[in-house]
């Protein structure tokens, strides 16, 4: 079907018996999951009534499709009305029900009907080493099925890790050459999307933003949606002020874990990790891991699996600002103790000698009962 036939996301809403009011509380809902203002909501409505469905071709490299298992769980909005409204997923095969040549046919189809029009999501990265042959589908490998696909894209989004910067397959010694999708393709916008996997609720949220405003959102230099990856998880973390009061957990199951004290010397990389963990979270909004108990492990960030052990705090780590490591934090501490207690002792040897000097006059101390 050419793009200009295909339904809009409305038209599908109100073929499924979905009403008008219902229609506007839902363009709403996915405004404010993507943090714009009330007065771009009209915006967002005209988009879903006028813009006609994108087509989607969802490729799987190296990967655990833990991806995918966050998309479909995520709640605001929909995936439902993500995945079967607002884009045509035409070819995930993991997903869909054709397989084999059928599914590498629709395939090219998509990319010969609609040339410039549809988005390319790649969950995984491609092996390049000994051409590429540690990761085949149908006979081909995934890293020329991925730069054959990517050739007539609109817009290529790298979901997770995996393919916004290499994750585990990439690590130390990467025996198979694993790159990320931006080594691989260029003269293409790429939207990275970091996450092991990604939050549900981002990956719905690029999609909607695509959609609504027919461009790519603003991007950090890493390439990642600012709207989602401009703060750093410490920024809104509910254990942030144990960090600034120097409160932090030693060992597991320590008093200070039982009271929720800052992961900080466990290991946790909030400071250093720039995500939407603490305003989103997960399984709903309900929990993620640092609520969980468990230190961040960085993974929206470069090289994230080789800047380990885990559990192993990083004291060089820079943090800006006010803060500090809790090395210097306490050092600090300890200096402005020291210097403290010094000059009260040098003001008082002082005050002595000065008492001496005027015969006394001035001999009697301040909390003298006289």
């Amino acid at each position: 079907m050419p793009v200009h036939t295909r339904p809009s996301t409305y038209d599908l809403l109100r073929a499924h018996g979905v009403d008008r009011r219902t229609f506007l509380k839902f363009c709403t809902a996915t405004a404010a999951a993507l943090g714009l203002e009330p007065a771009l909501v009209p915006q967002v409505v005209a988009a879903m009534e006028n813009k006609p469905r994108i087509p989607v071709i969802w490729l799987h490299g190296l990967e655990c499709t833990c991806c995918s298992e966050s998309f479909i769980r995520s709640s605001h909005p929909l995936v439902a009305d993500i995945v079967l409204n607002m884009i045509s997923l035409d070819y995930d095969d993991t997903l869909m029900a054709a397989a084999g040549h059928q599914a590498e046919e629709n395939r090219k189809k998509i990319m010969k009907d609609h040339p410039g029009n549809y988005i390319l999501a790649v969950e995984g990265n491609a092996p390049t080493k000994d051409g590429g042959v540690y990761c085949t589908i149908a006979g081909e490998t995934f890293l020329n099925i991925l730069q054959e696909t990517a050739a007539g894209a609109k817009a290529v989004i790298a979901w997770g890790s995996c393919a916004s910067n290499g994750c585990v397959q990439a690590a130390r010694p990467n025996p198979t050459g694993a790159k990320p999708v931006h080594d691989l393709i260029s003269h293409k916008a790429i939207i990275n999307v970091p996450g092991c996997p990604p939050i549900a609720e981002v990956m719905t949220g690029v999609i909607t933003y695509l959609l609504t405003f027919d461009k790519i959102p603003q991007l950090d230099r890493f390439g990642r949606p600012s709207m989602f990856y401009g703060q750093r998880i410490h920024d809104k973390c509910y254990r942030r002020s144990f960090f600034d009061a120097g409160q932090f957990v030693e060992q597991w199951d320590d008093d200070g874990a039982r009271k929720g004290w800052c992961l900080y010397k466990m290991g946790c990389r909030g400071p250093m990790t720039y995500n939407s963990c603490s305003t989103f979270k997960w399984n709903e909004g309900v929990s993620f891991p640092i609520g969980s108990g468990h230190p961040c492990i960085g993974c929206s960030e470069d090289n994230f699996w080789d800047n380990g052990p885990f559990y192993q705090r990083l004291s060089s780590v820079p943090v800006p600002g006010i803060e500090s490591t809790p090395d210097r934090v306490d050092k600090v501490l300890a200096t402005i103790t020291a210097v403290g207690a010094g000059a009260h002792l040098v003001s008082y040897a002082a005050r002595k000698a000065s008492d001496k000097k005027l015969g006394g006059a001035a001999a009697a101390p301040q909390d003298s009962k006289e």
